[in-house]
């Protein structure tokens, strides 16, 4: 399982924070990568389009300074997340913006398409394709992805229906370049146990909604933190896309999480779902695994928890 060196050096513990829509921002991304792990966006996260400029300069120039003031501990790399549908009518702006800041990662969803990757791989960046099934998968590196995201039953936002176990041995099948592992990924014997499984690096979202550095509103992070995967409902009516949601934020907007409607998956628009009445502003996406999140802290303590349990865990498996 050959990992290209993006993705090898400087990270404190083998994990890539996901993009967290609405939520992930400049200060969020920043605190994650000096704290020594992938940190990530949604390039739909910067509203108006014009202000995705000003965060990639601000981020590219933050991490710049931060390198030069601390060379024994540069910070690990960051990387933007692009909606690859054709609803996205944003798509080839944030594009161009990911070319002209060089960013070393993009993470495509929602559709596999040769010409993002080829125009990332012409700076040297790579590109990771999210998916939830195993043809899926095959299609995103044939045109072109350099690595996957399986995103399994319990991650958070938009997921898939397949156990991780059956879904990681399916693609190591035929696969042996980069995987990362999605879905209910809190702990740092989570992070172990995805590698065991196959999986190269940790994906994990969830628990960094309830960070101080987090784009959510307190009774949101809250919320994350008196959850657990009880209070979490798995439906397509917000986007026209399975994802997993908690449940007491829909009830807050006025719907029974219990008996939602099926949307019809032909007429999904991604902008308009995220931005109009039922927006995720209001409804509120959330992973399986957040009974491990027990408090509101900042992103440098839940790393450092991480990596303490990660380690712990690799000592008593060896000790076993």
């Amino acid at each position: 399982m050959a990992l290209p060196d993006i993705l090898k050096s400087k990270l404190r513990i083998p994990v890539v924070g996901a993009p967290l829509f609405i939520i992930s921002h400049p200060a969020l991304v920043l605190a994650q990568c000096k704290a020594g792990i992938v940190g990530s966006f949604p390039a739909l996260n910067a509203r108006p389009e014009a202000q995705l400029d000003e965060w990639l300069a601000e981020i590219t120039e933050d991490l710049r300074t931060h390198d030069e003031k601390n060379p024994d501990f540069p910070a690990a790399p960051f990387a933007v997340n692009q909606i690859v549908h054709r609803s996205n009518k944003r798509l080839e702006h944030d594009l161009m913006m990911c070319v002209k800041y060089k960013v070393p990662i993009v993470i495509s969803s929602l559709g596999a398409v040769p010409e993002v990757n080829e125009a990332i791989h012409s700076y040297g960046g790579i590109v990771l394709h999210d998916i939830i099934n195993n043809r899926h998968a095959n299609s995103a590196i044939r045109k072109g992805a350099d690595g996957l995201i399986a995103v399994a039953a319990g991650a958070g936002g938009h997921a898939g229906m397949l156990s991780p176990f059956a879904l990681v041995q399916e693609i190591r099948e035929w696969f042996d370049g980069p995987l990362l592992l999605s879905g209910a990924i809190a702990t740092g014997r989570a992070i172990l146990a995805a590698q065991a499984m196959g999986a190269d690096l940790a994906y994990i979202g969830s628990p960094f909604i309830s960070t101080t550095e987090a784009r959510a509103g307190d009774d949101y992070k809250q919320m994350i933190v008196d959850s657990n995967s009880s209070d979490i409902v798995y439906s397509n009516y917000f986007t026209g896309i399975h994802g997993n949601y908690l449940k007491p934020s829909i009830a807050k907007a006025g719907m029974d999480p219990d008996h939602l409607p099926e949307a019809d998956p032909s007429k999904m628009d991604f902008e308009a779902a995220t931005t109009g009445a039922k927006a995720w502003k209001d409804i509120w996406g959330c992973g399986q695994g957040i009974s491990a999140v027990k408090e509101i802290a900042s992103a440098s303590n839940l790393i450092a928890r991480l990596e303490q349990e990660y380690h712990a865990a690799k000592t008593a498996l060896c000790a076993a």
